[in-house]
């Protein structure tokens, strides 16, 4: 549960620059678009609530309470995109494993979500263009999101204090990561960590639910009566095609600037990311991957992590299916054999946001 403390689409310059030049071109064209500044190209010289701040993007069309947050103003940085340029899904439709199986590949990854017995898989290549599915599961509100950016797939309870809030992309990014935001209070929200970071809501956190990312083939074999994300999500997008090709590159950085650097890893190394309190822990893909079975501690739990070979990456070819074989992960409690909120996100990320991560294998 949440702690509280005391619609458009993307322009269409933008999709087709995404589509003939990756991702690099994609950041300048956005920007191009109208993204992230005001019409006179000013930073929030307009309606802005922080004059004298050092927040750098534009607070034309936000209500948001910005002299309340826990993070510098001055991390923020437009994505390109403005407030809701990348559509959250919020009415989705779901279709049968045998019909999605009609457009998805064996290999290429899904975000596999079982939660009070329901089991239902969100593709990545539906994801990487929507980046948040506004969804209910087992009488419960969750929020399932995706930063291509990071590569962090993280599920999400949409409750605070009893309250389901609605999630949607403001369009801006911290240390390169996907920032969200409330719509019923226009906080902010970083997806990495799930905590309010500006606005009313600052100092709340989401509740991680436990999700991971599984290849197609293997949801289907395991789940095969369960419900899948349908393409027909309202809007007119290029699924199946990725439009960050050639992104993961392990020795490339970040395309945005990040706080912290840490060169114990490349870039770009996925790595296992588990946290408990203040204590956190890294699992290096390529460390699992020689071990295949790593037991941690982290915090006073002990977790075994498991490789799962086969998955695809979705951030590598022109298209989601045929990218290049990654691996994933799959994390259980060691006492009970449940499964655990975990993240596999790319190492960049977990050095700007928890510098003080333990590297298992290092």
């Amino acid at each position: 549960m949440l702690r509280r403390p005391g619609g458009g689409g993307i322009e269409p310059c933008v999709r087709l620059v995404v589509l003939a030049f990756g991702v690099a071109a994609f950041a300048l064209a956005a920007g191009g678009c109208g993204g992230g500044r005001d019409s006179e190209g000013s930073p929030g010289s307009s309606g802005s609530a922080v004059a004298g701040d050092e927040l750098a993007v534009s607070t034309v069309e936000w209500d948001t309470d910005f002299s309340q947050h826990s993070v510098p103003l001055s991390e923020f940085q437009s994505g390109g995109p403005g407030k809701d340029g990348i559509p959250s899904i919020d009415a989705p439709r779901f279709v049968s494993v045998e019909e999605a199986g009609e457009w998805l590949a064996d290999r290429e990854p899904v975000i596999e979500l079982v939660h009070a017995g329901i089991a239902r898989a969100y593709p990545i290549q539906i994801l990487v263009w929507h980046e948040i599915v506004n969804d209910e599961i087992g009488g419960t509100p969750v929020a399932v999101t995706f930063c291509p950016l990071c590569n962090t797939a993280l599920v999400f309870d949409r409750r605070v204090d009893g309250e389901v809030l609605d999630f949607g992309t403001t369009g801006n990014l911290r240390n390169s990561d996907l920032v969200m935001y409330d719509r019923q209070t226009e906080s902010w929200w970083q997806q990495f960590g799930g905590e309010a970071v500006v606005g009313e809501l600052t100092g709340a956190e989401l509740e991680h639910l436990p999700a991971r990312i599984v290849a197609w083939e293997d949801f289907a074999r395991q789940h095969p009566d369960s419900e899948v994300l349908s393409q027909e999500t309202g809007f007119l997008r290029s699924y199946g095609r990725n439009p960050y090709e050639g992104y993961d590159d392990v020795d490339s950085g970040p395309l945005f600037p990040v706080s912290r650097e840490d060169d114990r890893l490349a870039p770009k190394e996925r790595v296992v990311y588990l946290e408990r309190g203040d204590d956190a822990v890294v699992v290096p893909f390529s460390v699992l991957a020689e071990r295949e079975l790593v037991e941690v501690m982290v915090g006073d739990e002990k977790v075994v992590v498991e490789w799962v070979p086969g998955v695809r990456s979705p951030l590598d070819s022109s298209f989601v299916a045929s990218g290049r074989e990654v691996g994933s992960a799959a994390v259980t409690a060691d006492a009970t054999g449940e499964p655990v909120p975990f993240d596999q996100p790319f190492w960049f990320a977990v050095a700007a946001f928890r510098p003080d991560a333990r590297i298992i294998g290092d």
